[in-house]
């Protein structure tokens, strides 16, 4: 009753209006689908995503081919196996690549037929998704960071850092979480207005107001922060995403102005700007081969605040294990497409939590209504989710779902514990 009999899939598209895979994988008459969001800052050991460069009709941006590839071989590949076989599939779609950053098939057409194999799994054992992964008892909901002002490749402002995010320590409950991001976004919209700035938003959701310096950004959120009642570095904490590898240039970093200063003067800025704003966690810093920066960042920080690992990382157990190794950081961002499998992703995750790092579970910029993530981050036991914005029905979706999950698992809700 629980073979896979065919899998189907199609050109869809993501929240940037790009193409994008979606599956669905079906036993008998029974089906789940999944849909492969997509990057915009993207590091370079991140798995192969796919495209049919040469389709003009698309602007070589159309993903014709892997659907084609999925719906000819992959669909008679997995016929007949058992759908609950999550580690015995994804290994047959990691054979069939034969490539180390999966760049025959694509991981965007692998990591669709992954996720709709869980999904589907779940459906036909008739339990959530959440319950289906690392832990099947005492669950905790992950802190948000909410992406609350856009900058560097995800808005057309002046900004260095590419993400300003504020996470609700003060929350005892997730819905209270989302409260609190939601008072202190509207303070914000408020304060972006009155200065006559434009309230649009950028790709995951934040606002992006044409201010050209990191410290603008910051002391507005402060002030966002107060506003709402709320005090900053106790109640709310201010998160950044750097994405230092859009800033590196000849070992030199133009992350807090236009000027490319030494990896010293940029911890001491960093540093300053810890303390002044009472930052708490700081993603991709410096570049992703720049082993020894990160190093002495997270000496500096005493290891005090959430050090975060993307591109340097991109959710590879290879790299979390130099990582490791180097002492270059405390926490691992978690995106699926970096590496392409449900099951990949599981090994990144436990070694995480076997050498005591904060696991924070990602979305991507061109992302979509999929809420896989939002089920992933409680069934991992991931203590962080970051989905953007309370804005952009692809990021509320995943918040949404969240709360539905608080909803079902009643007075045996709790928050988790972070730095």
């Amino acid at each position: 009753m629980s073979k896979i009999s065919k899998v189907i899939a199609r050109q869809v598209f993501d929240s940037r209006g790009n193409p994008t895979i979606e599956s669905e994988v079906f036993v008998k008459d029974i089906s789940a689908s999944a849909i492969c969001p997509s990057g915009a800052s993207t590091g370079t050991y991140e798995a192969f995503e796919k495209r049919d460069i040469n389709n003009k009709k698309y602007l070589g941006k159309s993903v014709l081919k892997p659907v084609e590839f999925i719906n000819k071989v992959i669909s008679n590949k997995l016929k007949n196996f058992d759908v609950h076989q999550q580690e015995k599939i994804d290994n047959l779609l990691i054979r069939l690549d034969g490539t180390k950053q999966k760049k025959r098939i694509g991981a965007n057409a692998i990591l669709s037929v992954s996720i709709a194999v869980k999904k589907l799994s779940s459906k036909i054992r008739k339990i959530p998704i959440y319950k289906n992964l690392l832990i099947n008892k005492n669950f905790k909901l992950p802190f948000p960071l909410m992406n609350i002002i856009n900058g560097g490749a995800h808005a057309n402002n002046g900004l260095r850092i590419q993400e300003f995010m504020i996470r609700p320590d003060k929350a005892k409950s997730f819905s209270e979480g989302v409260r609190i991001c939601f008072i202190v976004i509207n303070k914000l919209r408020h304060l972006i207005k009155n200065m006559g700035h434009s309230t649009s938003v950028g790709d995951e959701g934040g606002f992006a107001p044409m201010i050209n310096d990191n410290e603008s950004a910051l002391k507005l959120i402060v002030k966002a922060i107060n506003l709402s009642g709320f005090k900053n570095g106790k109640d709310v904490v201010i998160c950044l995403d750097v994405a230092a590898n859009e800033l590196l240039k000849n070992k030199k970093y133009s992350i807090h102005s236009k000027r490319y200063t030494s990896v010293d003067e940029s911890i001491e800025n960093y540093i300053r700007l810890v303390q002044k704003y009472k930052i708490m966690s700081i993603e991709d810093p410096f570049g992703e081969n720049d082993w020894s920066a990160w190093t002495k960042l997270l000496n500096k920080t005493k290891n005090n605040i959430q050090i975060v690992g993307d591109d340097l990382f991109v959710t590879n157990l290879e790299r979390l294990k130099i990582g490791f190794l180097n002492v270059s950081a405390n926490s691992i961002l978690i995106k699926l497409n970096q590496i392409g499998t449900v099951t990949e992703t599981l090994e990144v995750i436990k070694f995480a939590k076997l050498i005591g790092y904060n696991t924070i579970i990602s979305h991507r910029s061109g992302d979509s209504e999929d809420t896989f993530i939002a089920d992933f981050a409680v069934g991992t036991d991931s203590n962080q989710i970051k989905t953007g914005s309370l804005a952009r029905s692809e990021r509320v979706s995943k918040y949404n779902q969240l709360l539905r999950i608080e909803k079902e698992l009643g007075k045996k809700s709790k928050m988790h514990r972070i730095f």
